[in-house]
């Protein structure tokens, strides 16, 4: 640890990047659609995580969690409807915390979920020095501008567009790049460290994108989800019927049923297609902000992190979207590039010279400095701090909820000495969580309000198998009832990793609820 400690003495700007809805379709997680080489770039020269999961697979709770390095049960935030400063505790924050160690902080798009969650000001003034900076064109993405077969303007889904022709001319993501790259300018002859936080908003739905990046994707070449069917004995409970797609104009008129679809094969391609153009789009505005880090010469004195809020279903187990506790929703990508530790400074030569995915959409990936394990985005936090130069919060006690500054997640640092973190450690777990209304599918079953929910859905994933109960919850009191059991699922992962054999009734379960119990106490009564 001591040459770790002394590569951590100084304390390191942090550039915190964080996509919305973005699973692991990335070339540096190997894979073969999507075209991502600036990330892909960014990851060569950093610590990647494989298998990173978030705490609940909708942003405002997933946001918070990470934000607060608590889980949805302290903050107990699972929907979209209040503040966790004021119901359930004062926590500090990553960039609160970083603010009060003398950095300047500031925010960037989408990073704490906007409204309520955040206290209608993204947390100002407790973790930015400056209010948060959102794109002015955000405010049409879920306006009709999006033109139909027929010519006319509609709210679609499917929504690439001539950038020229959109109002302000300019998309929010665009807009957000700017901003990052002239507060990057600003801070390049400040001697008081930053903390720039970037949120894209990018490949969240609407998929209003330039029209040109469907060109990296040729619909003849798309093909379906390798399991697009539900699974034949997957509890009703634990199925999203993907509400927020269904309410689109190009998604009405397909008339598809309630809940479980399937949507046509040939929309189904048209979906993946655009959400793959998206992460396309979104990593080329990574690229933008890279290069100007690069160019200003600030990259070899600033830490940058990558991540996303959570995954997105893209058809695999006929679920669309994100509210559910499987692997396409929960798995993000986590990537640090620390300088110094996880690649060399540049003296000569550009470390982040931008690439035109336009004209040349794929990067070798090479990268031995992997970490296989099991991690959780609670941990973000801890490691972050301690690598930036600060000295990472103390664990949380077991019931924390007056406890201002602790996390409920790991300081992974240690995990930067090695070259090689190839083994993998079998009892290595994140725990991930998803509330539902009730056993069944209903129109509130992606996004149930607090007091609406009945059932909470505990995932346990460990690095061999997924297992999942969903239990008895009481919204008043917070109160899980293990004996009340709603469902269950078992996905052995060696032989079924796409999670599509649910083996939950063959299986003693006395060892898994032993596991279980590993949670804070507050998730289980």
């Amino acid at each position: 640890m001591n040459c770790l400690c002394v590569l951590v003495s100084e304390r390191r700007n942090v550039l915190f990047i964080m996509a919305d809805d973005l699973r692991t379709s990335l070339g540096c997680y190997r894979h073969s659609v999507a075209k991502s080489p600036n990330i892909d770039q960014l990851a060569s020269k950093s610590q990647v995580f494989l298998h990173a999961y978030a705490q609940q697979a909708v942003c405002a709770p997933s946001r918070t969690s990470m934000l607060t390095s608590r889980r949805p049960d302290t903050t107990r935030l699972y929907d979209f409807n209040s503040y966790w400063r004021t119901h359930s505790g004062n926590y500090t924050t990553l960039p609160q915390y970083f603010k009060s160690r003398g950095y300047f902080t500031t925010s960037v798009g989408k990073i704490f979920h906007p409204g309520i969650p955040s206290n209608h000001s993204d947390d100002f003034p407790y973790s930015w020095s400056t209010p948060a900076f959102h794109p002015a064109s955000f405010r049409y993405e879920k306006e009709k501008v999006c033109k139909g077969e027929d010519g006319k303007l509609h709210a679609n889904l499917l929504c690439a567009v001539n950038v020229a022709e959109q109002p302000g001319g300019t998309l929010p993501d665009l807009e957000s790049t700017d901003e990052a790259v002239r507060l990057l300018k600003s801070r390049v002859n400040d001697d008081v460290p930053f903390f720039l936080a970037v949120g894209f908003h990018k490949p969240h739905i609407p998929f209003r994108i330039p029209q040109e990046y469907l060109s990296l994707y040729p619909i003849e070449q798309m093909t379906l989800a390798p399991d697009p069917d539900v699974p034949s004995l997957l509890p009703p409970v634990a199925y999203n019927p993907w509400m927020d797609l269904r309410k689109r104009d190009d998604v009405q008129k397909l008339n598809i049923s309630f809940p479980y679809g399937p949507i046509p094969k040939d929309f189904q391609l048209r979906i993946r297609q655009h959400y793959y153009a998206a992460v396309s789009y979104m990593d080329a505005q990574v690229g933008r902000l890279l290069g100007a880090l690069d160019e200003l010469g600030l990259a070899n004195g600033t830490m940058v992190v990558f991540t996303s809020d959570h995954g997105w279903s893209l058809g695999e187990h006929g679920e669309w979207a994100k509210y559910s506790n499987f692997d396409v929703s929960t798995r993000v990508p986590l990537i640090f590039y620390v300088p110094g530790v996880t690649g060399r400074d540049s003296l000569r030569g550009s470390t982040f010279p931008f690439i035109n995915v336009l004209v040349q959409s794929e990067l070798v990936f090479k990268n031995e400095r992997v970490v296989k394990n099991v991690v959780e985005l609670v941990d973000v936090f801890p490691t972050v701090s301690h690598l930036a130069g600060l000295k990472a919060p103390r664990p949380c006690p077991d019931f924390s909820f007056q406890v201002e500054l602790c996390t409920e997640g790991k300081n992974r640092a240690s995990t930067f000495q090695h070259r090689h973190k190839e083994q993998r450690i079998t009892e290595a777990m994140s725990f991930s969580q998803y509330p539902r209304p009730a056993d069944t599918p209903q129109v509130n079953s992606d996004l149930p309000d607090l007091k609406d929910i009945t059932v909470m859905g505990y995932s346990l994933r460990c690095w061999d198998y997924r297992y999942t109960l969903w239990l008895g919850f009481n919204p008043k009191t917070f109160q899980v009832n293990v004996s009340d059991v709603h469902g269950g699922e078992l996905y052995m992962l060696t032989d079924d990793p796409g999670e599509d054999r649910n083996v939950y009734d063959n299986f003693d379960h006395r060892a898994m609820m032993g596991k279980m119990a590993s949670l804070p106490p507050v998730s289980l009564h």
